[in-house]
């Protein structure tokens, strides 16, 4: 039976993704897995939590590279480096010093929709390249702004006399906290670097669900398949529909399914103008992936699973 679910991985400092989801494939392909990504790059010096999907649950991966994010954060105020985090080399210095007061009124500002500049020292895609290739390389390029939104930015704790100070971030895909810190530094009239990084929430998923790598790499075949998350919690947030056996059969083999008027999703479908998504179980409460189904009862497969078995 082919294997597939997500692995929630605390992500130790000084490992890039990556390599995480290398290993991960290592370990899983002795359960005849072949196929795992992860689901929203985490830099070399961060940690935290990185979902990584398992063989068929690969499909489903942009559910979650779309999805909100959390975040627990170090600022550090007075230096500016080139990578606008720690690992970069110091590019400028501030003598102004930011008390607690003034930082917590000014991150208050950030709440809501903002513009960002992406930093150039990241994986973001310039005419198919990563951005640091042209950073490592001298070359100059245009980062686009973005809008991005903060959902919540708080202080949690700060030591003014080290002008550092702790965050957590709720905020959309795309944010770069890295950038945040920047802008929040130079709002404050100095200049300022992400010190530290920890992911603790992606989508549904939760820091606290996860375990470590070192954990997911010296355990036994059997815990592993245990600690492996259903395929369809990442697309938990989907509305669930029951097929027959016929209708079901019909579904994986490409055809469209007429559920007829009495469908209880088609409320639902009917007050959007495009399809809506639905969760897909056999007769068995097998999940089977995702369908669109359309005002009129029209069900089509939007995306399924190869097989059923480990869901």
């Amino acid at each position: 039976m082919a294997l597939h679910g997500v692995a929630l991985v605390d992500k130790p400092a000084g490992m890039t993704s990556f390599s995480v989801v290398s290993r991960l494939r290592r370990i899983f392909r002795t359960l005849g897995v072949s196929k795992a990504g992860h689901t929203g790059t985490l830099d070399p010096l961060a940690t935290g939590l990185l979902p990584i999907c398992i063989g068929e649950s690969t499909k489903f991966a942009q559910r979650l590279l779309d999805a909100d994010k959390g975040y627990f954060a170090t600022i550090k105020l007075g230096i500016a480096t080139t990578t606008a985090d720690a690992e970069g080399e110091i590019t400028a210095r501030s003598d102004v010093l930011v008390d607690t007061e003034n930082f917590s009124a000014m991150l208050a500002k950030f709440h809501g929709k903002i513009e960002q500049v992406p930093p150039i020292y990241s994986a973001l895609k310039i005419d198919g390249r990563p951005a640091y290739e042209y950073a490592r390389a001298g070359q100059p390029i245009e980062m686009k702004s973005r809008t991005v939104e903060i959902y919540a930015a708080t202080l949690v704790a700060a030591r003014p006399e080290l002008q550092e100070f702790d965050i957590a971030v709720s905020c959309s895909k795309g944010t770069y906290i890295r950038t945040l810190a920047v802008d929040l530094a130079i709002a404050l009239g100095s200049v300022g670097h992400l010190a530290g990084l920890r992911r603790t929430r992606t989508g549904g998923f939760e820091l606290s669900a996860s375990y470590s790598l070192d954990a997911w790499m010296e355990t036994d075949d059997a815990t592993r398949q245990s600690w492996l998350l259903p395929t369809e919690s990442l697309v938990a947030e989907f509305q669930s529909l029951d097929l027959t056996a016929q209708q079901a059969t019909d579904i994986c083999n490409g055809k469209l399914v007429a559920l007829g008027a009495d469908a209880s999703l088609l409320a639902v479908a009917a007050a959007q103008s495009t399809p809506t998504l639905v969760r897909l179980h056999d007769s068995n409460q097998g999940f089977l992936g995702l369908g669109a189904l359309s005002a009129d009862g029209t069900l089509r497969a939007e995306r399924l699973l190869a097989t059923q078995s480990g869901d």
